[in-house]
C-alpha cells in the first residue's frame, strides 16, 4: 500500500506519460500539479517509488516513466476511486452512431465495433456471444443445384448461419419445406448445445415417423450442429485501421494472428465471461506472451437472451484510461441495450 503522499505523485506521473510519452522529472510535478511539495521532496518520493518497483528511469540524468505495476496500481485507483465518466457530448455521438436500422445482430456488434475503433484511436475487437448458448429459431432448406441445399439456421438473438451440402437425390423445394417442419418442430426453442447433446438419441429413435429425405437431412443437419462451437456462427469483428500507430509490425502480426484464432477468442470471452463489469489487462503477456507492451480494455455485453459476448479495445500501456475505461464501458452498455430488443 503507498501512502497519500506517493500515491498522488505516482497517479501525476504516469497522467503526465500518457498525455507527453516523456520521462517526467520532479520539476514538471511541482508546475503542473497542486502537490504543495518541494522539487527535492518529490525526487526522494520518486526514488522510493522506483526502488518499489512503480517507476523506472530510462537512463541517468531523464525523469521517470512508469513500469507495469505502476500502470495496474494507477488502473486500479480509477477504478476505485469511481473517477471515471464519460461526458454527454461523447456518449450520444456513441449511441447515435451504433444505431442501425435493421435486426441483424451481426451488424450491430460490427458497427458498435467501428464505433469503439474511431472514438478510441485503437484497435477495437468484439466477440459476439458463443453459439453453443444461442437459441435456435428455425431452420430452413433451400433447393440451391440438382444434388444441393442450402441449409440456413437462424438463432433467436439474430445470428444466421448458413452452409450449402449434398444430397444424394434431387428433391423438390415442397419435400425439402416438410424436411425443415420436421426439424423445426424439434429443435425450436432449443440451444446448440442442447440440440447437440440430444439430436442423435432423439431423433434417430423417430426414425419410425421419417421418410428417406427426413432421416437424410437430419443427418446432414448433424453434421452442421456437431461442428465445433468456435465454426459455427462464430465471427471476431475488429477495426485496425489505428494499428500501426501503436503497434510495431511484428505485435501487428501477432494480434492479428490472435483475432484470426477463433479458439483462442472463446477462450478469451470464457476467462471475462463471468465477470461484471470492465476489466482491464495491463501488459498483455498473459493472454499473448509477445504483447506485454499492449493493454486491454475489454468488458462483456448481453443480448435479451442474457448470452454474453465481448467488446473491448487493444492499445499501448501508455493509453489514457480515465477515457478508454468509461468509453469501453459504455459501448458495452449500448450493446446490450440494443441487443436486449432487437
Amino acid at each position: 500500500m503507498l501512502d497519500e503522499r506517493r500515491k498522488k505523485i505516482l497517479c501525476a506521473i504516469i497522467q503526465s506519460h500518457i498525455d507527453l510519452n516523456i520521462p517526467i522529472g520532479s520539476f514538471f510535478i511541482t508546475q503542473k500539479f497542486p502537490v504543495d511539495l518541494s522539487p527535492a521532496t518529490i525526487r526522494n518520493t520518486m526514488a522510493k517509488l522506483e526502488e518499489l518497483g512503480y517507476i523506472t528511469q530510462p537512463h541517468t540524468s531523464a525523469g521517470r516513466i512508469p513500469t507495469e505495476k505502476g500502470y495496474k496500481f494507477y488502473v486500479n485507483t480509477l477504478i476505485e476511486e469511481q473517477t471515471l465518466s464519460i461526458n454527454s457530448e461523447l456518449s450520444n455521438e456513441l449511441d447515435n452512431n451504433v444505431l442501425i436500422t435493421g435486426r441483424d445482430n451481426s451488424k450491430i456488434v460490427k458497427k458498435a465495433t467501428e464505433t469503439l475503433s474511431l472514438y478510441s484511436h485503437y484497435l477495437a475487437i468484439a466477440i459476439p456471444p458463443k453459439t453453443e448458448d444461442m437459441t435456435i429459431k428455425h431452420i430452413k432448406f433451400i433447393k440451391y443445384e440438382e444434388k444441393k441445399v442450402l441449409a440456413v439456421i437462424v438463432s433467436e438473438e439474430g445470428t444466421i448461419n448458413n452452409k450449402i451440402i449434398e444430397i444424394d437425390k434431387i428433391y423438390s423445394q415442397k419435400q425439402l419445406d416438410k424436411a425443415s417442419s420436421y426439424l423445426n418442430s424439434k429443435f425450436h426453442g432449443l440451444t446448440i448445445k442442447k440440440v447437440r447433446d440430444r439430436i442423435t438419441d432423439q431423433l434417430y429413435r423417430d426414425k419410425i415417423v421419417c421418410d428417406q429425405l427426413v432421416e437424410n437431412l437430419i443427418a446432414l443437419c448433424k453434421e452442421i450442429i456437431m461442428e465445433e462451437p468456435h465454426k459455427l456462427a462464430f465471427d471476431v469483428f475488429s477495426g485496425t485501421s489505428n494499428l500501426p500507430d501503436f503497434a510495431t509490425m511484428k505485435q501487428i502480426k501477432e494480434i492479428l494472428k490472435a483475432i484470426e484464432d477463433k479458439q483462442f477468442m472463446l477462450k478469451l470471452l470464457h476467462q471475462i465471461s463471468g465477470t461484471q463489469g470492465t476489466q482491464v489487462f495491463v501488459g498483455m503477456e498473459n493472454i499473448i506472451p509477445s504483447l506485454q507492451e499492449l493493454s486491454m480494455v475489454i468488458s462483456t455485453y448481453k443480448d435479451k437472451k442474457f448470452v454474453s459476448g465481448a467488446i473491448g479495445i487493444i492499445g499501448p500501456t501508455r493509453m489514457n484510461y480515465q477515457k478508454l475505461i468509461p468509453l469501453v464501458d459504455h459501448t458495452a452498455r449500448v450493446l446490450t441495450r440494443l441487443l436486449s430488443v432487437s
